[in-house]
């Protein structure tokens, strides 16, 4: 058997290897080199799209008789920031104190490193796993996500790959190892109000008509009253302004044009067809109001523009694939994990089109940030939970 049984070495490998999205950076290779002594064949498909980024992709499959489970994740990492900063440098994968430090330690290359070391103790206690395990691995998730999972998916598929169920390995624990398994995600859609006033001259606003004003009036329209309350399975769906912009650097002049760009985060009370026409729908009758517009006897002159690639809210009901996680956690950690769909996006989006899915890694309380870390002790832990549940679930 291959030192693969070591998740700590696993990750360093991968830690030092400077896979920035899109770039490659050798992290695709570590990962190849990890697998192939295991008997797994491997495949490295390149994605491209007009107008961004090719971006290299692994499918690596070793297969049995049996279900077929899938393992997904991302060895791309976000930029390091101020690399001054760091304590260590972020891809020497410096361990101190019992905790590894590097770029993607986190998210996710940990929880590649602990899987890829589950399989290989795996099989070298019990032989052959009796089904088919995948590595379906994007270099693409940190970036738009237009060349990685979703296309991979799609490769596969027509290659005549089917799963039965999929683990996501993105650091799910918001505090410890086993607090939290998610299994479901809202949806987030994303899109920019415009408003076209009539630029003037700050003492003669009768001469102008202020976008600002009619645009603070359409952005009060999404904010109030709130969309619901929270669904059993999800929280209260949420709108939140990110930009609000008028390009004008003068201060006696009226603008000729305000902007709001909004996301919103949205449970299983909508589709984001149904929810596209509510926005619609509060913007249309915000536009005649003229609180804000005294003088004004027609509507805000304003634009919706859709964000493209929302992603669609899920849930997974699969008792055996949610039932054998959360049954390993406890095993391992002696704690029942909080069955959850909060957070952000994740491609566990793509993958619910093809199979269940559920996602379970590590803490994810320094991702993205400078020293970036993971605990030690975490990604044994986390191997030993992952070697539970190839275990069970092959059983």
């Amino acid at each position: 058997m291959t030192s693969t049984t070591d998740p700590v070495k696993n990750l360093a490998q991968l830690i030092t290897c400077p896979s920035v999205t899109p770039a490659e950076g050798g992290a695709l290779t570590a990962l190849e080199a990890m697998l192939a002594p295991l008997g797994f064949n491997v495949e490295r498909p390149v994605f491209s799209e007009d107008g961004t980024p090719d971006v290299e992709n692994l499918y690596a499959r070793r297969s049995g008789n049996g279900p077929h489970l899938m393992f997904a994740g991302h060895t791309d990492v976000v930029p390091v920031g101020d690399e001054a900063a760091w304590t260590y440098p972020p891809f020497s994968a410096a361990i101190h104190n019992g905790e590894m430090y590097g770029r993607g330690a986190v998210d996710m290359k940990g929880g590649i490193a602990c899987f890829a070391a589950a399989v290989a103790r795996t099989m070298e206690k019990h032989g052959p796993i009796k089904g088919s395990v995948s590595f379906l691995i994007t270099g693409d998730e940190e970036g738009p996500s237009i060349n990685g999972t979703g296309k991979l998916l799609e490769w596969a598929k027509a290659k005549g790959e089917t799963w039965d169920a999929a683990v996501v390995g993105e650091p799910t624990n918001p505090d410890k190892l086993g607090d939290m398994i998610k299994i479901g995600r809202r949806g987030s859609l994303s899109g920019s109000v415009v408003v076209n006033g009539v630029q003037g001259h700050a003492a003669y606003p009768h001469l102008a008509d202020n976008p600002g004003r009619g645009l603070v009036t359409l952005v009060d329209s999404l904010l109030y009253p709130a969309f619901d309350k929270g669904t059993k399975n999800f929280q209260a769906t949420n709108l939140e302004i990110t930009t609000i912009d008028v390009g004008n650097p003068a201060v006696n002049v009226i603008p000729a044009k305000a902007a709001a760009t909004f996301n919103i985060r949205f449970n299983d009370t909508w589709t984001d067809e149904t929810l596209m026409a509510e926005i619609h729908n509060r913007l249309d009758k915000a536009s005649g109001r003229r609180k804000l517009r005294p003088g004004k006897k027609t509507p805000v002159n304003y634009e919706l523009i859709w964000r493209d690639r929302p992603s669609h809210v899920f849930l997974t009901h699969d008792e055996k694939l949610i039932g054998t996680m959360t049954a390993s956690v406890e095993a391992v950690t002696g704690k029942r994990p909080q069955l959850s769909t909060s957070g952000g996006t994740s491609d566990a989006r793509y993958i619910k089109d093809y199979c269940p899915v559920v996602e379970f890694g590590l803490v994810g309380q320094t991702m993205h940030m400078v020293d970036e870390r993971v605990a030690i002790a975490d990604l044994e832990t986390l191997t030993q939970i992952y070697e539970r549940f190839i275990t069970d679930f092959f059983a």
